[in-house]
């Protein structure tokens, strides 16, 4: 059976306790802690900086697998590193010197990831293959949580699952999954999901993360 693992997206979490949050999700049983950083310039939105990382990070020694959708990112990346990031995914669509990028973040010591925006062809990914450890496929418009799940995304997921070969590569897939679509995005090729109000939305985030895991076989 193919091991998923899920990363609770802490912007679906209550922020007025958000160490709580992330503490209570690693009690029950997620594999990341995904936070998503938004400019309001990339995206339409504004999130989380360093700050506020670094103060949630003695609450779980899970990963933090921090998603930048900021442009640019390159000159920010010490920053995130030095705030408690584990994995850090940055976006080919913000990125000019995507290969500079990941050079900075493996250099810093950590996994280096790249996301796609649904409208992204996926052949972007060629000429950085043999340099990632991570691939986000944005299966929503990045900004907002809570939106449903674009179904087109899980051709790309499989063309990139053929892409990836035996590279060691996770693929990731983050926006509106839930237990009635994840079985579709693991048949695709997903091994790791990002997982916002179906984890934060109801009060037992035990039952939600199973109900993810369960659906998924």
């Amino acid at each position: 059976m193919q091991k998923i693992k899920i990363a609770p997206s802490i912007l679906s979490a209550d922020f007025a306790r958000l160490g709580e949050e992330v503490r209570a999700v690693d009690e029950a049983g997620a594999d990341y802690i995904h936070i998503d950083v938004m400019d309001g310039h990339f995206v339409p939105n504004l999130t989380f900086g360093p700050p506020v990382i670094e103060s949630i990070r003695s609450y779980t020694k899970k990963p933090f697998d921090v998603h930048l959708m900021i442009n640019p990112a390159v000159q920010y990346l010490k920053d995130y590193v030095t705030a408690g990031a584990d994995m850090i995914t940055v976006h080919v669509e913000a990125d000019i010197h995507l290969h500079r990028s990941i050079q900075v973040i493996h250099d810093l010591g950590k996994k280096a990831g790249v996301s796609l925006n649904p409208s992204t062809d996926e052949s972007v990914l060629i000429n950085v293959l043999d340099d990632i450890d991570l691939i986000l496929v944005m299966s929503v418009n990045p900004g907002f949580d809570g939106q449903s799940f674009i179904t087109s995304q899980l051709g790309k997921i499989s063309r990139i699952r053929k892409m990836i070969e035996d590279r060691s590569i996770e693929l990731m897939v983050d926006g509106g999954i839930k237990p009635s679509n994840i079985a579709n995005a693991v048949k695709a090729g997903a091994d790791a999901f990002v997982a916002g109000s179906a984890v934060f939305g109801g009060n037992d985030y035990v039952a939600s993360i199973k109900s993810l895991r369960d659906a998924a076989c």
